[in-house]
């Protein structure tokens, strides 16, 4: 057969689980190789006269958990070549929470060495018992080493084992945080099953400070009973949106179409950018859970259509972001900003080209949306034409520009050549705030805040004086205009 490597279970520590058997071939070997001291029965097998080495001082050398795991099997596959044949035991199942035994099955067959997995009792099974739940409930068993807020589902039952300190509980308590309140109740039970057994409850914050750990600590979460802890789930937020739009739902958002809510994408969207603008945070977490409803409300009605989900939508983005950062997920590089906007080009043609859409017919100012308001519209058009060398050498050639639109429009006569001498105007400081690398739209926000404060100041200090702003002269207005201006209300 070559070199051998039995991995057996030691069960949850308790001697009646042990495999008589298991200590007979055990005490006939002499010796095996055990992942750690620290078990329960540890006593018994010396007893018994079975010979242990451990692998206690790889933990000790190496930082990271990962790091010891390979090591142990690297170790183990050197003696099973050099000896053909060993015992490796661990605690519990092999094929239970025990990242070097999935580790062992990869190398073994790697290196040719065969893998034997035997008996073992899962302290999974006595979690069951502990803390008194039927797993066909909804169960969920994570690793503490890599767990991930994604990972968690507060309807379910939720075991999280490998909890082996208090850095590890920390950073766990930190991940939980993030779906449950901080005064969850958790349980936290040591040596299930065994006479050593320790099952204590606490509060969610105070379980990196006031909890015992060991190899054999793992924390329990019962299913949340408030209905308020779902609300950081995406999941739930769409089963809203979908109950809104049911027959028991709303009348108003059944009657909405992709048409009658067009309107308020735009305004959602515009209402992000005013909170930005004002760097007004908690109103941006408002106004983009505002913007998320809308995406919400489209995908749902497309459901309803049978075109496609909301999870179809964040499908195709995943696929895309994937596909156009080659450069992250890829072989490609970019050493800077430009590079990665270079590579996401080329992967945009690339995949016109794929779909029979090679773009040799289409203009170059192509791919700009008509709904953009035009300040932002010929802001993208200058781009494109600049990307192809249909621009400005120098900065002092837009400024000419702009000073000879500037006459036509002061020379202009008529209504029809005013407006469209100003339209170029316009276009020619958008040109120039390209060059000086601003954003014509944020500029142009911005002032516009700026006039609304100090327009407010004029206001309030008319209301001051019990006067009404249809009374005050412009001589009074523009003398509050400059104190505002004076203090700087932007």
């Amino acid at each position: 057969m070559g070199a051998t490597i039995q991995v057996i279970g030691l069960g949850s520590g308790r001697l009646q689980d042990l495999d008589s058997s298991l200590v007979a071939e055990m005490k006939a070997e002499g010796k095996i190789y055990l992942r750690t001291r620290d078990f329960p029965l540890i006593n018994y097998l010396e007893a018994e006269g079975i010979r242990i080495e451990s692998f206690d001082s790889i933990y000790e050398s190496h930082a990271q958990f990962e790091q010891v795991y390979q090591a142990i099997v690297e170790k183990l596959i050197f003696l099973a070549k050099e000896k053909q044949r060993i015992l490796y035991c661990v605690p519990g199942h092999p094929r239970v929470a025990e990242r070097t035994v999935a580790l062992l099955l990869e190398a073994g067959k790697r290196e040719g060495v065969h893998v034997i997995i035997r008996g073992g009792r899962s302290f999974v099974d006595q979690v069951f018992h502990a803390f008194g739940f039927d797993p066909i409930e909804g169960f969920m068993l994570l690793d503490a080493t890599s767990l991930k807020a994604s990972d968690l589902n507060p309807n379910q039952h939720t075991v999280i084992a490998q909890v082996y300190d208090r850095f590890t509980a920390s950073d766990v308590k930190l991940t939980l945080m993030q779906s449950y309140p901080d005064e969850y109740l958790v349980w936290i039970g040591s040596y299930l099953g065994t006479e050593q057994e320790q099952i204590r409850s606490m509060p969610l914050y105070e379980i990196d400070q006031k909890g015992e750990w060991n190899n054999f600590t793992l924390l329990y979460l019962p299913p949340a009973a408030e209905e308020s802890i779902n609300y950081r789930r995406f999941s739930y937020v769409r089963e809203i949106v979908e109950i809104l739009r049911s027959p028991e739902g709303c009348p108003w958002d059944r009657e909405q179409t992709h048409e009658s809510i067009r309107k308020n994408l735009i305004e959602e969207t515009y209402e992000v950018l005013e909170a930005i603008d004002l760097q007004d945070i908690d109103g941006l977490k408002e106004e983009l859970g505002d913007l998320l409803l809308q995406i919400l409300l489209h995908s749902q009605m497309a459901e309803e259509e049978g075109f496609f989900d909301v999870y179809d939508v964040i499908e195709a983005l995943s696929a895309k972001l994937i596909r156009r950062h080659p450069h992250v997920f890829g072989e490609n590089k970019a050493a800077n900003a430009n590079e990665a906007l270079q590579n996401w080009q080329e992967m945009k043609k690339k995949e016109k080209i794929e779909k029979g859409m090679d773009g040799s017919a289409d203009s170059i100012l192509s791919g700009i949306s008509k709904d953009l308001p035009a300040l932002l519209t010929a802001y993208k058009l200058q781009k494109k034409a600049a990307a192809v060398g249909f621009d400005w050498e120098h900065q002092q050639e837009v400024q000419r520009k702009v000073e000879e639109e500037w006459q036509e429009l002061l020379a202009a006569n008529t209504q029809t050549e005013q407006e469209e001498e100003f339209g170029d105007l316009l276009f020619a400081l958008i040109n120039l705030a390209r060059f000086l690398k601003i954003d014509p739209e944020a500029a142009l926000a911005k002032t516009n805040h700026k006039f609304k404060r100090r327009f407010a100041y004029i206001e309030a200090k008319l209301r001051e004086r019990n006067q009404d702003i249809q009374s005050a002269s412009l001589d009074e207005m523009e003398q509050l205009w400059q104190e505002a201006k004076k203090f700087n209300l932007f």
